[in-house]
């Protein structure tokens, strides 16, 4: 949900991002892509070997056959022109249609990520956004955080990059699957450019929208050229630093180490920067075709926009410092509210799909005995939770059924409860299901298993939650 950052010319846009619908088996992907007319373009052999005192908690290096999406267990995509029940064009005007092509996004086999726009001969825009699964990026407390990645912005300049929106950014958590709580979760841009510019743009969004504490929906930001090399023509390493070491909390941004932007606690009120920060973040990568920032630096999309320069991306690594070596849960979910299905950190086996339930956005669905789910840092306080309920919907075949459990800490531990669905007369025919667990205090990694006897998938769920 990126708007327009930071400039005094900058008008002001709606927001919202998201993903499309990814079916049980990921759909199978087109064959190999013709990567020579891009261009060559360096990788490093791998991300670099964190510093002394850090910690390297994800890492994707983008290896990988030629023409081949991306990892799975890291990314899923964000498809179409909006999230679900979201601003349409992704509240920033943007144009084109994100898809999960590899005509769009696509590994090059020497070690990078490529998301290219295209344009049909009707003159309609694709391009691609991607989203880690995991929403827990934040630093441990007392410690720090660095996001970063290294990256070659499209490498197109003048008139033909009119329209161009590369970024690299992050959401705060609650926002997946909610989609109406922005800016006030957090958003944190660590790299934007438009129309081909030698610069980029960092920043950060929160509290109202317009106006507010943050300025929105400009939001707090600054911007700086690429040193050396422009940012078109050559790889530069940017990264966000979320340091909790200090006081007033700060976050700053660097581009190929030099730190050009830093926000802190201090800027904004106790409520918008908790409301913004005490929970975790997801990582975006994406090359949007116009909208409001191209607009507010010279006009968008024309017949001079060419296509298919993309944003090549060596690495995405994430680091953490201080705060204890195996920081706890991060507690950035509450155990009494609904918790969105498909807002996990983790799975094996699960798709995601638009729901016809009341509220709409999506489901998890395509659920059979082995498959799973987690949610990281459930917080149930220290009052004793004993119920669990969860909105399932079944079109299983007659005799076909099996076990939602609730699992604590490990996917290999006893459920603390669970209850048994069967056909509830259809994939969108919704009932809210009760069932006792084990007593439950603290801050748990919740998994949510799925049993069965038989083979068939047997579940759909929207959402769940804890009660007392």
């Amino acid at each position: 949900m990126r708007t327009t950052p930071t400039s005094p010319t900058t008008p002001t846009t709606s927001a919202a991002p998201r993903r499309g619908r990814l079916r049980r088996a990921l759909l199978a992907l087109a064959g190999a892509l013709s990567l020579a007319a891009a261009g060559a373009s360096t990788a490093q052999a791998s991300a670099p070997t964190p510093p002394a005192g850090w910690t390297q908690v994800f890492v994707d290096d983008f290896d990988g056959p030629a023409g081949t999406g991306v990892n799975a267990s890291n990314w899923q995509y964000a498809t179409g022109t909006s999230y679900p029940g979201g601003p349409a064009n992704w509240g920033t005007g943007e144009v084109e249609t994100m898809t999960n092509s590899t005509n769009n996004v696509a590994l090059d086999g020497n070690g990078n990520l490529r998301i290219t726009p295209r344009r049909d001969a009707a003159g309609k825009w694709t391009s691609g956004r991607i989203e880690t699964n995991r929403t827990d990026f934040q630093p441990p407390s007392g410690g720090k955080l660095r996001v970063e990645g290294r990256i070659q912005m499209p490498n197109v300049t003048g008139v033909a990059a009119e329209g161009y929106w590369p970024a690299f950014w992050m959401l705060g958590a609650p926002f997946r699957g909610n989609y109406q709580n922005w800016p006030s979760i957090g958003e944190l841009d660590i790299m934007e450019n438009v129309q081909g510019l030698n610069r980029v743009w960092s920043t950060m969004h929160c509290g109202t929208n317009p106006g507010g504490p943050c300025n929105e929906s400009t939001g707090i930001g600054n911007s700086t050229a690429c040193p050396n090399t422009t940012c078109q023509s050559g790889f530069h390493t940017y990264s966000m630093e979320w340091d909790r070491s200090v006081s007033p909390e700060a976050i700053r941004f660097y581009v190929d180490g030099n730190n050009y932007h830093t926000v802190t606690a201090n800027q904004v009120d106790a409520t918008t920067w908790a409301n913004a920060t005490n929970h975790g973040f997801f990582i975006i990568l994406n090359v949007a075709m116009g909208g409001g920032f191209p607009d507010a630096f010279g006009g968008g999309l024309d017949g001079d926009t060419q296509p298919g320069h993309p944003m090549v991306v060596d690495y995405v690594q994430v680091l953490s410092a201080g705060g204890g070596s195996t920081p706890p849960p991060t507690g950035n979910r509450d155990a009494y509210s609904a918790i969105q299905a498909e807002s996990y950190d983790s799975q094996s086996g699960v798709s995601t799909e638009s729901t016809s339930d009341s509220g709409g956005g999506q489901n998890i669905g395509g659920l059979a005995g082995g498959d799973w789910a987690l949610y990281r840092g459930v917080t149930f306080g220290s009052t004793t939770a004993t119920q669990f309920s969860a909105r399932v919907a079944s079109g299983a075949a007659s005799g076909v059924s099996g076990l939602v459990e609730v699992r604590l800490d490990s996917r290999t531990n006893p459920p603390v409860g669970s209850f048994a669905i069967g056909n509830t007369g259809g994939w969108q025919s919704w009932r809210t299901v009760p069932a006792n667990i084990s007593g439950v205090t603290g801050t748990h990694d919740v998994y949510l298993t799925f049993t069965s006897g038989q083979s068939q998938e047997f579940v759909n769920v929207n959402w769940f939650n804890f009660g007392l």
